[in-house]
């Protein structure tokens, strides 16, 4: 389980999705677990596919430990946690949903197999922007510690960013089995307190909110936590905003 991280800094101005000129409009959202992508960039996805946008997401583990049920152990836990991130993600437009095998929830660690693996995604989808988790923030207002895996995903994801999907050398076995070398354009990453991008999802929130619904084995019914989790979304002026660091490779 995850939500996205308040920002103490001052919300950007919400923005349209980028101008990806003649390249593709696809980007490819990493995430730790089930239900963070949805957190994350749910709203953001929703809204872009409405205007040609292809979004996918990549979970880097099973989800096992995402439960407080001792009656729910992990062979029941995870296909049951794959069918609800799906089904949340149709409810925002997501094209597919990609879950990476034998890395567990809550041991997610660097690895050379990891990255490769991230690397994989990334060379077959071929995104033009990249969303993830914020991999600096530990602390969070002296009140939330951001989970190790979320830490761990985000990294991994940058560095297959850049530079590991875009240099051929880096797992050239990829590349002979036709897989080619990508570059990113550009990453958006949630959870950061230094925020310079965000997209307005007022239209869209009750659909973010109905798709987080959809992972009930995290949930429930979920009335009371989500609408605490609605508030973090909120600005002053009564409207709704997914707000990440964006960062552009001049590259």
């Amino acid at each position: 389980m995850t939500s996205s991280l308040e920002s103490t800094y001052t919300a950007p101005v919400p923005e349209g999705p980028p101008d990806t000129g003649d390249k593709p409009k696809i980007a490819l959202a990493i995430a730790a677990h089930p239900d963070d992508a949805d957190f994350g960039c749910a709203g953001t996805a929703h809204l872009w596919s409405k205007e040609g946008w292809e979004f996918y997401y990549l979970i880097c583990t099973d989800g096992s430990k995402g439960t407080e049920d001792a009656s729910l152990p992990p062979e029941r836990l995870i296909p049951m946690r794959q069918k609800e991130q799906r089904a949340a993600a149709e409810m925002v437009s997501v094209k597919d949903v990609f879950f990476l095998e034998g890395f567990v929830d809550g041991e997610l660690t660097y690895s050379r197999e990891l990255l490769g693996e991230v690397v994989r995604i990334i060379r077959q989808v071929k995104p033009y922007a990249v969303f993830t988790h914020d991999p600096t923030q530990i602390f969070v207002r002296n009140s939330f510690v951001n989970h190790s895996d979320h830490r761990c995903a985000g990294l991994i994801a940058t560095d297959a960013v850049y530079p590991a999907a875009r240099d051929r050398w880096n797992f050239p076995e990829q590349i002979e089995e036709g897989l080619e070398p990508h570059k990113v354009k550009e990453m958006f990453i949630w959870g950061s307190e230094q925020p310079t991008f965000a997209v307005d999802i007022t239209d869209v929130v009750e659909t973010k909110i109905q798709g987080l619904l959809r992972h009930t084995s995290q949930f429930g019914e979920g009335t009371e936590f989500l609408e605490r989790v609605r508030e973090r979304w909120k600005g002053k002026d009564g409207r709704y905003t997914e707000r990440f660091r964006r960062i552009t490779f001049a590259r």
